[in-house]
């Protein structure tokens, strides 16, 4: 029985990647997870915006962004603007409304092609991991042919469930999108 150590972590870390990949295409419904790539200049250091403040849903499709400084409000909100999310922004003072219009056919159709292609770079990478995998079972010597053959078989039904967890993954969000 060959050890496949190496292909489960890579293939896990592959699953892990797409979740966040998914959970940063904005849909019609407003999450948090959206704005985790905002960057804000705070005290002349680029951090992430839950380090200036915190994010809240106000409404299914309003979040708000409350700061911790009043000094960074200005550089939250520029910093969210500059993200292009394609939210509307707006400043009350003591925090941001980040509001998200209604998605249009157009754009549900871009987002559906983004996840398609977030989809298939996460399936060349789980092939990358496999055909490494491959031919460290190929490359072992200690191995009967009937032994490789076996490992081989084993891949297979592991990139099986995870290519099958990946096409799990894309169904949610294509369910989300186009809602």
């Amino acid at each position: 029985m060959h050890d496949f150590k190496t292909f489960d972590s890579r293939s896990d870390e592959i699953v892990d990647w797409l979740s966040k990949e998914f959970s940063g295409i904005r849909t019609g419904s407003a999450s948090p997870a959206i704005l985790d790539s905002v960057q804000v200049e705070s005290y002349g250091a680029k951090v992430p915006l839950n380090q200036v403040g915190t994010v809240g849903v106000e409404d299914p499709r309003t979040l708000r962004v409350s700061v911790w400084d009043a000094g960074n409000l200005a550089e939250v909100e520029k910093s969210i603007r500059d993200a292009d999310l394609g939210v509307n922004i707006s400043s009350d003072g003591t925090g941001v409304r980040v509001s998200f219009p209604e998605l249009t056919s157009d754009r549900r159709d871009q987002l559906m092609k983004l996840a398609k292609g977030k989809l298939e770079e996460a399936r060349v990478s789980l092939r990358g991991a496999r055909d490494e995998a491959v031919k460290g079972v190929d490359a072992s010597e200690e191995m009967s042919e009937d032994a490789k053959f076996n490992a081989r078989e084993d891949l297979k039904e592991k990139m099986d469930t995870k290519n099958a967890e990946l096409n799990q993954m894309f169904e949610l969000k294509e369910k989300e999108v186009t809602q």
